[in-house]
């Protein structure tokens, strides 16, 4: 018999690290704060197909109250922060551009910078001026050079108080839920029309990024893409494999081969969905299977929480050779615990594609406040700050103070690890059944 000791149990206490001068922030969009985005064709389209508890109307307010937030975020001790300019306040009439709008969102963005707050600035996140949705919106092809020439506006008007810029939120995501979905404005269900939309999205990034490169030395300019993860049941089913393959080129990677790595600095990365993919049944090819049927845990959207995707997403990126930035991650869900969950298990992962080689430069936490959610409204939760719409009282959740917590020490401080189950006694959970 051998007289060896068996081994110490395999735990490590140590802080998981992140890289010095990790930007750590939350992220919001112009017209899911803001409030009274009269002027683009969302508010159009929600007063005449959504019900009134549905539409935005003043949502967070924070065209007027974004000093309150900053000093939030501050307090927070977030270093950096992503948000989006609203298109049709800065250029109401077509040619016609809003000085008073130009010096609001310099207003905004000095606010930031004088609190030692790095910016992402985001040129577009899905709304469009009226008289742009008025002549095809994305569809027309002349869209790009509209794009471009607003670009060209407003970009020296806000270069000295941004670092990094985001031409275009979740092009994808834009292209499917308005084009193919239907569920967006203009609701169209066209397979002609979507592939029309994303070549011009695609025109419109390159002409942009030209653009601010021009206008801007050593500007750093990149996209937030709305990446998923694909598994299949079976890995031993070539055809599985193959829908999986072609669903993540498609869904991931498209975009990118439209456009060139060439006109991307950097890559953006949001990150919500994982979808299986499966050939049991009947049909002949395999589909995404209904989350339901597996009863794994899902957000209060539905959305399966799966942290892994994370790691499996990054490495995957990480082939592109480029700086990344989670530029968008959250959680909807009312129960707060749940969203401290969340955070640590998404940000383990990241640390550990970190650990891997894989050059992560910063995480915004999707989103700062609860906010208008497009077409779900203002029921789903997303918030770190919680928001009382009929006050437009703010208060930090305490998933804020956990997300602070991590900033300060620039990592995940072992104790946080209790989240995930790090220290729980067996005897003691026992006790309780």
């Amino acid at each position: 018999m051998s007289s060896k000791l068996p081994p110490k149990p395999k735990h490590d206490h140590n802080p998981l690290d992140f890289p010095e001068g990790f930007l750590w922030g939350a992220a919001t969009s112009s017209h899911q704060v803001e409030g009274n985005n009269t002027q683009n064709d969302w508010w159009a389209w929600e007063n005449s197909h959504q019900p009134a508890e549905k539409r935005s109307a003043a949502a967070d307010d924070q065209y007027h109250l974004f000093e309150e937030d900053f000093a939030l975020i501050k307090s927070l001790g977030h270093n950096a922060h992503r948000l989006s300019i609203e298109w049709s306040r800065i250029e109401p009439e077509e040619g016609v551009f809003s000085a008073e709008a130009i010096a609001h969102y310099q207003q905004v963005l000095k606010s930031l910078k004088s609190k030692g707050i790095k910016v992402m600035l985001t040129l577009h996140h899905f709304t469009n001026p009226h008289w742009l949705a008025h002549i095809g919106g994305w569809e027309n092809f002349k869209t790009p050079g509209l794009f471009e020439r607003y670009v060209r506006k407003i970009v020296p008007e806000l270069a000295e108080y941004v670092d990094l810029w985001v031409t275009i939120n979740e092009p994808g995501v834009y292209t499917f839920m308005s084009y193919l979905n239907g569920l967006w404005p203009p609701q169209k269900k066209s397979n002609l029309a979507a592939m029309k939309v994303n070549v011009n999205l695609a025109r419109a990034h390159k002409k942009a990024y030209n653009a601010i490169h021009e206008l801007v030395k050593d500007a750093q300019v990149g996209i937030a893409h709305n990446v998923l993860t694909f598994n299949a049941y079976h890995h031993h089913s070539f055809l599985e494999m193959f829908f999986q393959f072609g669903l993540d080129t498609g869904s991931n990677h498209l975009f990118y081969k439209l456009t060139t790595l060439g006109t991307h600095d950097f890559i953006g990365i949001n990150y919500y969905f994982n979808e299986y993919i499966s050939s049991v049944g009947q049909a002949k090819f395999p589909s995404i299977v209904d989350i339901v049927t597996t009863k794994k845990a899902v957000t209060d959207l539905g959305w399966e929480i799966y942290p892994e995707g994370m790691f499996e997403i990054l490495m995957d990126f990480s082939d592109y050779k480029k700086p990344i930035y989670i530029t968008e991650n959250g959680l909807a869900s009312t129960n707060d615990d749940r969203r401290c969950r969340f955070l640590i298990s998404y940000l383990q992962e990241i640390y550990h594609a970190i650990s891997s080689g894989v050059d992560i430069r910063g995480y915004f936490h999707w989103s700062l406040l609860d906010n208008f959610e497009w077409a779900d409204g203002f029921t789903p939760r997303f918030g770190l700050i919680e928001v009382d719409y009929k006050t437009q009282k703010r208060t930090p959740r305490l998933s804020a103070l956990v997300y602070q917590k991590i900033i300060e020490n620039n990592g995940i401080p072992h104790e946080l690890m209790k989240f995930l189950g790090h220290s729980v006694n067996a005897k003691d959970v026992l006790k309780t059944l």
